[in-house]
């Protein structure tokens, strides 16, 4: 997929003569395009159950064995044959004699004919002859103190029950052959616990994508070195990692690229057998065009003006690398900008949705919410505001209300912010008290 660039610095000379012009500005759906038509679902992998959690099934399961593989006891009681319980009732107690006893994981050896009853723990296979089982508070088991009825002891049951009562039938949950589990499914809890019941230890997942991460600035510092005058710490690279992570995929750290020629291609270059390059910084108009050179003479890359607030400037197109085959490849890059709010913005609304269809993933979209401001959004230049906020359920409805300042270096904003409040482009003021789409980043419970 090519683009062209927007830019009109001279760093222009590298242009892809293939590249098709674009608008000066794009929505936020038009580049969320762009950059979904750059990437693909990976390849599948082999993973043990635990390391696949949060991965998509990249192939059907069917059940080789019915679950459970023979019928068994739901309750702690008495197997029992159903016929000889007819009529039974405090005050009409049937007697029955106890022959044994079963525990879970124990195989039957005894058969329950009629007059007589085995004691059974829960989940022990139903004895050859039993039909029922009678929980231990329908006998004088519990009347008796609780005391042990032992083989050789009768035991009064004291409630009719119909056939088949607290009796789980073989495949009662799976019949063996039954597709259990559809490709693409997103393997959660349910299904790790679902695959194990089957005796599966590893499955077959779309593999995890993994992501370099890239600062850029010669003002940059990592932590926790000492700051001199003049530089900051680099929490970009953090920020993103993390959001890396948290959305499925394997964050590869690059620390920081200083504005040399030399560095700054060492440090792409060592994220070029990742499956998708982040950069923070370097992307707008006023950055060095080292950045936007090095960029350009490995890849074709597009620098675009989006309409969004924060995050305006964004970088993507894709890098040429090669494969561990020799083959070539393209490395997807997306060029974040600088400003911390600016840079986990535009990786919540192009990164995130990215890797999730990287992973095979196809809920790409954030869960939204329509609800009532409870502070003003002013929208000062036709960009579509995502206003910090945090979002509460009262009564039924929901109510956003600002974290504070906005400004894109305001990072604890998005500390504060449990969703993203939405000005529309044409809408120069939202008022407090009118009504707003909100893009939700986590849910707690008393937002449901």
């Amino acid at each position: 997929m090519a683009q062209t660039h927007v830019h009109t610095h001279a760093h222009d000379r590298h242009a892809h003569q293939g590249m098709p012009k674009m608008p000066e500005w794009l929505s936020v759906e038009e580049a969320l395009d762009k950059v979904l038509g750059y990437v693909h679902q990976l390849e599948p992998e082999q993973r043990p159950l635990l390391e696949a959690l949060g991965q998509v099934l990249a192939e059907e399961v069917a059940a080789g064995l019915d679950v459970p593989p023979k019928p068994n006891s739901s309750m702690d009681g008495y197997a029992v044959q159903a016929a000889d319980i007819r009529g039974a009732s405090p005050g009409s107690p049937v007697a029955l004699e106890v022959v044994g006893q079963l525990a879970a994981g124990q195989v039957p050896s005894q058969e329950v004919k009629s007059g007589v009853a085995i004691r059974i723990m829960t989940g022990a296979l139903i004895p050859p002859g039993a039909d029922a089982v009678v929980p231990f508070e329908e006998t004088d088991e519990l009347q008796s103190g609780g005391k042990r009825k032992a083989a050789g002891r009768r035991i009064k049951v004291l409630a009719e029950l119909p056939h088949g009562a607290n009796v789980r039938p073989q495949g009662e949950d799976i019949h063996r052959g039954e597709v259990v589990l559809r490709a693409g499914a997103v393997l959660r809890p349910a299904e790790i616990g679902v695959l194990a019941s089957m005796g599966y230890a590893s499955v077959r997942v779309v593999r995890r994508p993994v992501v370099a991460v890239l600062a850029t600035g010669d003002e940059l510092v990592e932590p926790p070195e000492a700051l001199p005058p003049g530089k900051i710490y680099n929490s970009n690279s953090y920020s993103i990692a993390a959001s890396v992570l948290k959305y499925g995929g394997i964050p590869k750290q690059l620390g920081i690229a200083r504005d040399n020629l030399p560095d700054l291609e060492r440090c792409i270059q060592e994220g070029l057998d990742a499956d998708m390059l982040v950069t923070t910084a370097g992307v707008s108009r006023g950055d060095y065009d080292i950045v936007k050179d090095v960029l350009m003479k490995q890849g074709e890359i597009a620098f675009w003006t989006v309409r969004m607030k924060p995050a305006k400037p964004l970088a993507f197109g894709a890098l040429r690398a090669t494969g561990r085959d020799g083959s070539p490849r393209r490395v997807p890059h997306l060029g974040l900008p600088g400003n911390p709010v600016s840079a986990m913005v535009a990786f919540e609304s192009f990164g995130r949705p990215a890797i999730l269809k990287m992973m095979g993933r196809r809920d790409l979209a954030r869960p939204t919410v329509r609800a009532v401001l409870e502070d003003d959004i002013e929208n000062t230049d036709e960009r579509r505001v995502y206003a910090r906020a945090w979002i509460t359920k009262r009564e039924g409805t929901y109510y956003a209300r600002l974290t504070g300042p906005q400004g894109s270096g305001v990072l604890t904003s998005m500390v504060k912010a449990n969703g993203l409040a939405i000005c529309p482009e044409d809408v120069p003021l939202k008022r407090a008290g009118e009504t707003v789409d909100v893009m939700m980043l986590d849910w707690t419970a008393e937002q449901f």
